[in-house]
């Protein structure tokens, strides 16, 4: 009976014991906004908190860390391979840290202690590692994290210098992983933490070399050729032509004070960094937290990282760009942040035209080596119309906008234009050839340069024909046919 009592008495104490490590569990989760875990993969060091990192996709940012002491953060990061979209009609296979381009957003914190699982997802064909800039160690991380497929490796470091870093795949060969899109942001905040701001953004450049020319349709493989010449033929944000535009433009309202944490994965170009209507308060060149103030553009290698600050003084829609401008106007580099607000005449007064920046089109790329899709061809009206919208996009809405309405006094309406309408013939010849001098349309005089674009006699039936169909002109098919007879007799 008292051996019993006994038992009872060591039952009592271990149930008490355990419970007061639940409650202590309980008690420090309550005070640390991620979920901070009750039992890691391995024993945890100097009783430090156990955090999950949180990851986010690019544009977002994940959570300013609130915590004053380091912590153990747990990062799950899983690499896969993926089909996406590159452009308008063109695919591509991106290698992804996440599932995106740029990887996820990873936050710690100055003196965290980092256990960083990899996962390199079963479908992969390749194996992947990962080097972190913000590492200290032999590869960044990237001698202990080659993973096959289906494998994941873990490995740890100390954050021992605060910034903005890149990470990227280390694997052979290292510059076609990092085309393809592997590439990310890791943020190292200081111990002291950063000043609150109302809104912060993920951006990072990144070039891509395609067998095709750019806006060349269907899913491009990537040339190790054009790489190896650092001539991509496409420079983006965030993975796509258009991944922050329309749509998807960033959003603020006027009075906010905004952060954009930038990345350049690179592989090849420098970016030249800029937000056309704006003045930089205050960039953190290079991911350092040493600052400058009242930055126009700052340059970002390849590999490498700045942080910029900026109130938003004025309404208006501001549009990213790498300065080195073609890069933005022909290749992809263009996003845009929409402001919304009350105006503020004492600063600026007049109107902004953010869509005469948007893409211009691409030139024409030789293929070296493989043979790139061929280019689809229309067997109906419908199917003209729709392959003539991507046309017009890539090539003539940077004119003559979205719905055709034009710019008055520089270039010329297409709806409702009846200098359109009264003779389509002679549209064929203008986009065909060029056309300089003066012309009316709908009642008013434009003199300016319609610059020969160079598509295919397929591509000028298609862009015509969404064109007469679209926003109230007569309708109407233009044939391939009928392309290639007008430009014959145009040129006598």
């Amino acid at each position: 009976m008292k051996r019993s009592i006994v038992n009872r008495a060591v039952y009592l104490l271990g149930v008490a014991i355990y419970s007061a490590g639940i409650l202590s569990s309980c008690t420090t989760q309550a005070t640390e906004p991620a979920n901070i875990l009750t039992a890691g993969t391995s024993s945890t060091p100097k009783e430090l908190p156990v955090v999950e990192a949180e990851l986010t996709s690019p544009p977002m940012v994940p959570k300013p860390i609130t915590r004053k002491t380091a912590a153990k953060v747990v990062v799950r990061l899983e690499v896969r391979e993926v089909v996406k979209k590159l452009a308008d009609g063109v695919d591509y296979t991106f290698w992804t840290f996440g599932g995106t381009v740029p990887g996820k957003f990873i936050r710690i914190r100055q003196n965290d202690e980092v256990e960083f699982h990899l996962m390199n997802h079963p479908d992969s064909k390749n194996p992947h590692n990962i080097d972190l800039h913000a590492v200290t160690g032999p590869g960044g991380g990237a001698a202990s994290s080659f993973t096959p497929p289906g494998h994941e490796t873990v490995f740890s470091f100390k954050a021992l210098n605060s910034g903005l870093y890149v990470y990227h795949c280390a694997t052979a060969p290292v510059g076609m992983h990092i085309a393809n899109g592997m590439y990310g942001l890791i943020l190292v905040e200081p111990e002291e933490g950063m000043a609150p701001v109302d809104k912060e953004f993920y951006v990072m450049q990144g070039d891509f070399y395609t067998k095709g020319a750019f806006g060349a349709p269907g899913l491009q493989p990537f040339d190790m050729q054009k790489a190896m010449d650092e001539k991509p033929t496409y420079v983006v944000f965030n993975g796509s032509v258009g991944a922050l535009t329309g749509d998807n433009a960033l959003k603020a309202k006027t009075g906010e004070k905004i952060r954009m944490f930038v990345g350049n994965g690179g592989p090849g170009m420098v970016s030249s960094f800029h937000l056309i209507g704006e003045i930089f308060d205050t960039v953190y060149p290079e991911g350092s937290f040493n600052t400058k103030t009242n930055v126009q553009t700052t340059l970002i290698p390849a590999g490498g990282a700045a942080i910029a600050e900026f109130k938003t003084d004025v309404p208006g829609n501001y549009v990213l760009v790498d300065h080195a401008i073609f890069r933005a106007f022909n290749k992809g580099a263009l996003g845009m942040l929409k402001v919304e607000g009350p105006e503020d005449k004492s600063i600026y007064s007049g109107q902004i035209l953010d869509k005469i920046y948007l893409p211009e089109g691409g030139t024409i790329q030789e293929m070296p080596t493989a043979k790139a899709p061929a280019a689809p061809k229309a067997e109906s009206k419908e199917e003209r119309i729709t392959l003539g919208k991507a046309v017009f996009a890539r090539n003539c809405q940077a004119c003559h906008q979205a719905e055709g309405q034009g710019v008055k006094g520089a270039f010329p309406p297409l709806a409702k234009s009846d200098y359109l309408n009264a003779d389509v013939h002679r549209a064929i010849g203008v986009v065909a050839h060029g056309l300089e001098g003066q012309i009316k349309v709908n009642g008013e005089l434009y003199n300016s340069t319609m610059p020969k674009l160079q598509l295919s006699d397929e591509e000028v039936a298609n862009v015509l024909t969404y064109v007469l169909n679209s926003w109230g002109n007569k309708g109407g098919v233009v044939t391939t046919e009928e392309v290639i007879k007008t430009k014959a007799i145009s040129k006598e």
